[in-house]
């Protein structure tokens, strides 16, 4: 149906020619465009349906009592669950560490809160498919959950700095509704303000993965980034680093490059890298972890992002 209107749309309407790079950009752009849209309405309805039945300051409790790595993954089942940047998740990283939660299970929430949520997920599968989607959500969590359990194995506390400028969010004022109907707007609230927020992000991210798949050929990466080396993997991961932008920004870009002979691990590991690894986070992070611990912390990370991308070509 919505692909049955943007054909008419670009082809009818705007008299494009599907066989032109114009026609095709724009016909993309249009079809992704508008399901993303509707796919994030409904998804953002129901988690944040789901979420007024878990108050954050309990979800605090259970994670600190948590033992043989499962607080490592419900941390990071949490982290998949909240709609952050690697940014806005930091000030929750915070509020963790200072209510006294183990520093790998904060650590979990940390990784896995900017590369799994319910946004990427419904992009994901959208433009992917619902079984790389939930293969990259599973890649993800595991990650988290991994990497936050090997940092709690290593007894890195005393490289805590609690900066007093860094203020975490106040995790115990949350108000949650307490009755059906109060539920239901509260879920709807959620879902068109989260979506007045990010519409623009997605036309933007949808119409540069527009471009790329209208009008980028092939031999550019292979040129470029060596797509086909063993090292594609890691140079994806180093050039993805100093980008900052969300996945919802960077999924339409990386299904633009998959569509264009991209390997779909070595775009994997670039959006992984430019959403759980930037700068701004580094420098947020700074102010509350040493180098020696942000530089283990990062290179953790990195090294399991290089992993996820040769799984994902390896099973392509």
């Amino acid at each position: 149906m919505i692909q049955t209107f943007s054909n008419w749309l670009v082809y009818s309407v705007f008299n494009l020619s599907a066989d032109s790079k114009i026609g095709s950009s724009v016909n993309f752009f249009v079809y992704d465009t508008i399901k993303i849209y509707f796919l994030v309405i409904i998804v953002i309805a129901a988690i944040a349906f789901i979420r007024t039945f878990f108050p954050p300051h309990k979800i605090k409790e259970v994670l600190s009592k948590q033992k043989f790595g499962l607080g490592n993954l419900a941390a990071a089942i949490f982290g998949a669950m909240t709609p952050f940047c690697s940014c806005s998740s930091i000030p929750i990283f915070i509020g963790f560490i200072k209510a006294e939660v183990p520093l790998g299970i904060a650590f979990s929430f940390l990784v896995t809160s900017p590369l799994v949520n319910e946004i990427v997920f419904v992009m994901m599968g959208g433009l992917f498919g619902w079984k790389i989607a939930a293969l990259y959500a599973l890649a993800g969590i595991v990650l988290g959950g991994g990497a936050g359990l090997i940092l709690g194995k290593m007894k890195l506390e005393n490289g805590l700095i609690l900066d007093s400028g860094v203020a975490g969010q106040a995790l115990d004022k949350d108000y949650l509704p307490k009755t059906l109907e109060g539920k239901f707007q509260f879920a709807l609230r959620e879902s068109f303000n989260t979506f007045k927020k990010l519409w623009w992000v997605i036309a933007l991210g949808v119409g540069a993965g527009a471009a790329i798949h209208g009008y980028v050929p092939v031999d550019f990466f292979r040129q470029y980034l060596g797509v086909d080396s063993l090292w594609a993997v890691p140079i994806a991961t180093l050039i993805g680093i100093p980008i900052y932008a969300g996945c919802s920004t960077v999924v339409p870009i990386v299904f633009a490059l998959f569509g264009q002979g991209f390997p779909l691990g070595t775009a994997l590991a670039f959006m992984m890298a430019v959403a759980g690894l930037s700068l701004p986070e580094a420098i947020m992070l700074k102010r509350v972890l040493s180098m020696k611990l942000l530089a283990i912390f990062f290179g953790i990370i990195a090294m399991g992002i290089i992993i996820i991308g040769y799984l994902f070509n390896w099973v392509q």
